[in-house]
Parts: structure tokens; sequence; C-alpha cells
């Protein structure tokens, strides 16, 4: 592995005191920034968007994207959706969220990114942006006097860099001078062995006024996890979604590659995106799952309940694509079920061990190739369903429930069919949204039943 130290000049991200357009552009003047990258989430979490000499952004009000960025396949194709604009593929409207303006401090030159929102011609919030997706789902939280609470837990794989994809990835050579190729799970040593990817890691979340909770090894070799603070969905979004192009820009400085896919490798456990969750009262700011004196509320029932009820239909924004389903089997660390227990990691929903006012609900079946808004938004789609229709979660399972019992799709495909099925969750995810994303996903998996395995060519090539 590359020994490169961090960077010594990273540069350092704006501390506003408010969202404000004129506070930035001075602090831009004042830090002499030579580039701004415009920067929007796509339907994947990839980041979309333009770079620019920071004087040109000074003086625009607004940036445009064609239409077609959000109906984008992961392979740079595009899904044939009934949208107005798309046949001619009009542009839509960008405007900053100065709140999320950041370092880039991988860059060559003093840059900074901000994340922007998608809006139409005439103003309006586009709907099926993921940003506002998520912004739609917690509106409808908001309304009813509701904040919700979200604690992201990010899962990735360091590799040998892979330039052919005809090759299975490989663990990296760490600093003793060998690979890891066995469970490590919570080994300090083994965290060592990638320091420096740790190293540079640490200082880019500096630069970028990101907070780290704690940095674990995974049960796979060479498997890291990111915990971060819990808060905002919208805020802890943006960081997830950040943190991920940061962790690959860690990566390739130390001559290896990070990579988020759900199943990277064969025989190793795949990377999930564990979502912890509760809702506080808007008003009082207390935890809505629990009584005064302590107990489980009815709100923590119900709300397990519409995870239970929707979540099948919502598999499609935690498992987004074929790979992700090769993560979802028996037997190999991620639950297949949607029951539900106290501290039952063989649960989809866990319910951890905690304190009355911390008292949460982790979702355990997001992966860690999910769009961090969507995956988000659907999670707590699923639980705004359930308390607002008071549903009542199953019989919470024993320690000893069977892992094999499953309860989720089987593929993509039968996860987005369920989707198209389920009028609520469309509804509080917005119809528009889900149509562009069923359709996307539909796309995705055509092109990839275009492609013929190695386990084709290996067991039916003679054998049929």
């Amino acid at each position: 592995m590359n020994n490169l130290k961090p960077d010594i000049s990273l540069g350092i991200s704006p501390d506003l005191s408010k969202d404000s357009a004129s506070e930035l552009h001075e602090w831009i003047r004042e830090n002499k920034v030579d580039e701004v990258e415009c920067v929007t989430p796509d339907i994947a979490g990839i980041a979309r968007g333009k770079v620019m000499p920071a004087m040109k952004f000074i003086r625009e009000t607004e940036f445009r994207l064609p239409i077609s960025l959000f109906m984008t396949t992961i392979t740079g194709g595009y899904a044939d959706v009934d949208i107005t604009g798309y046949e001619v593929d009009s542009d839509v409207v960008l405007l900053p969220d100065y709140s999320t303006a950041r370092a880039v401090p991988w860059a060559n030159d003093p840059s900074i990114q901000l994340i922007h929102d998608a809006y139409d011609n005439d103003g309006e919030p586009l709907g099926y942006a993921p940003r506002q997706v998520l912004k739609r789902v917690l509106g409808l939280y908001r309304r009813k006097g509701w904040t919700p609470i979200v604690a992201p837990e990010l899962e990735f794989y360091l590799t040998k860099p892979n330039t052919d994809p005809d090759y299975p990835l490989e663990p990296p050579v760490g600093r003793s001078g060998r690979q890891s190729l066995s469970n490590q799970a919570y080994s300090l040593s083994a965290v060592d062995e990638y320091d420096r990817v740790i190293e540079h890691i640490y200082d880019y979340a500096e630069a970028q006024s990101l907070e780290i909770d704690t940095i674990i090894q995974e049960s796979g070799a060479a498997q890291l996890e990111i915990n971060l603070m819990h808060g905002d969905p919208l805020k802890l979004a943006d960081e997830v979604f950040m943190y991920k192009r940061l962790i690959r820009e860690a990566a390739l400085r130390c001559g290896c590659h990070a990579t988020f896919m759900a199943k990277p490798m064969e025989h190793q456990p795949g990377s999930a995106m564990h979502i912890h969750q509760s809702v506080v009262s808007a008003k009082s700011g207390k935890n809505i799952f629990s009584e005064k004196d302590g107990t489980p509320s009815k709100a923590f029932y119900h709300f397990i309940g519409g995870q239970q009820e929707y979540m099948y239909a919502a598999t499609g924004f935690a498992a987004p694509y074929v790979n992700s389903y090769r993560r979802l089997v028996p037997g190999l660390s991620a639950p297949i079920n949607l029951e539900w227990g106290q501290d039952n990691r063989s649960t989809g929903l866990r319910a951890p061990r905690a304190k009355p006012a911390a008292r949460r609900v982790e979702n355990r079946l997001v992966g860690a190739d999910a769009n961090p808004y969507l995956a988000i938004a659907a999670c707590l789609a699923c639980g705004y369903l359930g308390l607002t229709k008071k549903i009542k979660p199953r019989k919470e399972a024993s320690p000893a429930q069977e892992e094999s019992v499953r309860g989720l799709p089987y593929s993509l495909l039968e996860a987005v069919e369920a989707l198209d099925d389920c009028y609520d969750l469309k509804r509080v995810m917005g119809p528009e949204f889900s149509d562009i994303f069923i359709g996307v996903k539909r796309a995705e998996h055509d092109e990839f039943m275009k492609v013929i395995s190695p386990w084709e060519r290996e067991h039916l090539l003679l054998n049929v």
C-alpha cells in the first residue's frame, strides 16, 4: 500500500453563521478559493454537476443541467419514462444549499464543493431529485409535529486496484506486507494494517468539518465501518454522500480502492449501511418511542409495525442493484427477514439496548450501495405509515429466531414489482419519483440480463 502522507495543506471548510450567499462569497474571496464544485446526487447517489472558477460561481445566480441526469442508469444508459421535458432533455435549475459548503481537501488548488437542490423552470422543487424525496418525507413528519433522528453506520471494503472487471477483487497488502484474508472483526491490529488510509480519512473529514463517531474493523478482510453521529436525516444523508467520495479519494491516495458494493467478494460478508432511527416531539424534544415511565410507547411499536408492513416494498431503495441481493442470503451476517427483537442481530429490525431517551430502531437491511437520501427516506416513510396508520408489529422474535425464514424479495426485479404495487409507499415517496425509480431499475435489470456470467459458462456450457 502506498505510504503517502496526507496533504500538508488540506484547506478548511467555511463556518457560516447562516445559509448566506453573500457570507460564502466573502469567505471565498478571503480564502483565495480557485474552484467551486456544484454537485447534486442522482438516483444512484453519484455526485453529478459542474466545476467552475470561483469568480464565475460568485457572479452566477443559478446553474443548469439536463433533466436526463435523473433518469440515468448506473451503466450510463437512460430509462424509458414518461416525464415532461424528458423527450427534448430540457434543463433543470440547480440552486446551492450554502450550509453544505465544504473544502475539497484532495484537490490540487484551493477548492470547495456545495450540494445543490434541483428545481423546475417555474422555481418548484423537482420532486424526483433524491434530496427532495427525503425533504418530502421529512415534511410529512414535520406536519405531524415530529422530528426524525437517524445515525448511519457505513461499511466498505479496501481492495487492490482493479482495472479489469473480469478479475475478482482482492484485499490490499497492509503495512505488514501481507493480505488480510480472514475474519478479524473488531481487531485493532487489523485496523492498524490500513492506518495510512484511515489517517487520510480522518484528515479529510476534519478539513470538511465532518464528525466521525468511530472507525472499526468489520467481519470481512479489509472491511471497515465508519459510524456517524446521530442527528438530522438530511444532514446525515449529506454526510454519507460526502463520506463516500472522501473515502474513495483517501484510498486512491494510498494506492488502493474503496468500494461500497453490497457484495464485492465471493467468500466475504457483504457491506451494509445500518440506519438507527428514532422520532422526537418537535414541541417537547422528547423521544416519542418512550413513555414517561421509560417503557416503550405505542408509537415505538407502530413505527416497527410500519417497517414490517412496508419494508418489503421498499427493499429496492435499500438494495438497489442486482449485486445487492448477493448480500441478502442466509448465513452471511445480513438479515433476510423483517422480524424485530431487542438487541437481536438475527432480525432485520433491531432495538438496541438503550436508555429511554435514546430508544430507537435499527434497520439492518440497507446495503452500503444504497443512495443515502433514498434509503433514509424509505425507512422513515415506512415508519411514518406505521405511526399514522397505527400498525401493530408482529410478536417479538425469540433470540433463536430462524434466520433462514425469508421476508425479503429474492431479486431486484421482485423488489421493483413490489414497489410498483404499493400505493401507500409510492404516495409517501412521491408518485412521479417512484415511477422514475422503477423505470431506472427495470432498465438496469434488463442491461444486466444481457451479460453472460462465468457461472453460466462453467456450469451450462457443456452440461445442458
